[in-house]
């Protein structure tokens, strides 16, 4: 038995120190700090998510229970509620935005061997983004509509790895599809969008930096049809053709060839058209790749339902960014662990495991084989239907 280190303590000897410091030094995130460091603040953040905490004096009365564990936490000195609640405020979020950055090169790195569903040899994202609502009297720098105040967290998923690459955080009022001009398109990757981001001058920036997109056509898409390919149509394809554009400014926006490929899902009986400047893959390929859309929005459901990320513990905008970039770390940091030590059960369960055992001093290994697996908890796939 671990007589020495708690599950919290063993959980964060997974995120690099070293990594941290070198992230703080280069926002100056201790100036003039003394005694609470953002060490001892990104784990009462970190903690607070794990547990579910509602606020700040919930976070504070909860640990303040237990002193003599705080040590064995990794948290040194006394925890205050006035204390984090101003270190939100006025630290830097950017230094964790960056931490966020090199969690998701470890996690992708142990994730890059993965299997995918359809055999790719080049790398799969999920482009989406998800609004959370706001107090806008609470909340007034983030105005979204006359009474609504909201921000945006727009993600660009890796689907093999099954975590984000890049967040940008924005008011809720900024389109989707301007982050694509926020995006540096790895050439020969594969980009899955939404019809929210259909823009063919900003599509034909992706068709210049070598990488390929697929997404769908809306309902006034106008194009001339060049060639057509045979399909197969048990499949569900139900034509593939080569495209230009019709309309004057779409063509001059995009003056490349498109594919075209019109889909019927056997299931829901839905037709679907897709557009794509990948001529290479099979037309039923680039229907099934549109699936993993879907990746980025089990991201945003998992996130919603298990870290705090719906009720803040700040007003402030660096609060609720900062907040927003140490949730989605915690997020980060349990996919490392899953892969790490080969835990058979989901990112579902993790959490909830590690919820009602982080003050235990048991091996963090055993704490997540102790399972049986009558006792794993599925989420409901009702709305990860193909297309809806």
């Amino acid at each position: 038995m671990n007589i020495g280190k708690t599950v919290f303590s063993q959980l964060m000897d997974f995120a690099p120190a070293y990594q941290f410091r070198r992230c703080v030094a280069r926002y100056h995130g201790e100036y003039k700090v003394q005694a609470f460091s953002c060490w001892n603040q990104y784990l009462c953040m970190a903690f607070a998510q794990l547990t579910y905490r509602e606020s700040l004096r919930d976070i504070e009365a909860c640990l303040r229970s237990v002193p003599i564990n705080l040590y064995h936490l990794g948290i040194r000195g006394t925890v205050a509620r006035n204390t984090l609640a101003h270190a939100n405020a006025v630290r830097d979020w950017c230094l964790y935005a960056d931490f966020l950055q090199v969690l998701i090169q470890q996690a992708r790195a142990l994730y890059a061997g993965e299997e995918l569903a359809v055999r790719l040899g080049q790398t799969v994202y999920a482009l989406d983004s998800t609004t959370i609502d706001l107090c806008l009297a609470l909340f007034p720098w983030a105005k979204f509509r006359r009474h609504k105040a909201a921000v945006k967290l727009h993600t660009l998923f890796d689907v093999r790895a099954s975590v984000p690459t890049l967040v940008i955080i924005t008011h809720g009022k900024i389109h989707d599809v301007r982050i694509l001009d926020e995006l540096v398109f790895e050439a020969g990757g594969l980009y899955v969008m939404d019809r929210g981001y259909l823009d063919f001058a900003r599509l034909h920036r992706i068709q210049q930096a070598g990488a390929f997109f697929v997404t769908r056509a809306k309902k006034n898409f106008q194009c001339e049809r060049l060639a057509s390919q045979p399909v197969h149509k048990a499949t569900g394809v139900q034509c593939d053709q080569t495209v230009r554009l019709r309309g004057f400014y779409s063509r001059h926006d995009y003056p490349d060839k498109l594919r075209r490929i019109r889909y019927r899902d056997v299931t829901s009986g839905r037709r679907l058209v897709f557009l794509t400047n990948n001529f290479v893959l099979p037309a039923e390929v680039i229907a099934a790749v549109y699936r993993y859309r879907w990746q980025v929005e089990s991201f945003f459901k998992w996130i919603k339902q298990h870290l705090r990320i719906k009720a803040f513990y700040g007003t402030s905008e660096n609060a609720v960014k900062t907040q927003i970039w140490i949730a989605i770390s915690v997020y980060v940091l349990v996919a490392i662990i899953k892969k790490r030590l080969n835990v058979e059960y989901s990112l579902y369960t993790m959490p909830q495991i590690l919820s009602v055992t982080l003050f235990q001093k048991t091996p963090i290994s055993q704490v997540l084989s102790n399972v049986s697996p009558e006792t794993e908890i599925h989420e409901s796939h009702n709305q990860l239907i193909l297309f809806n």
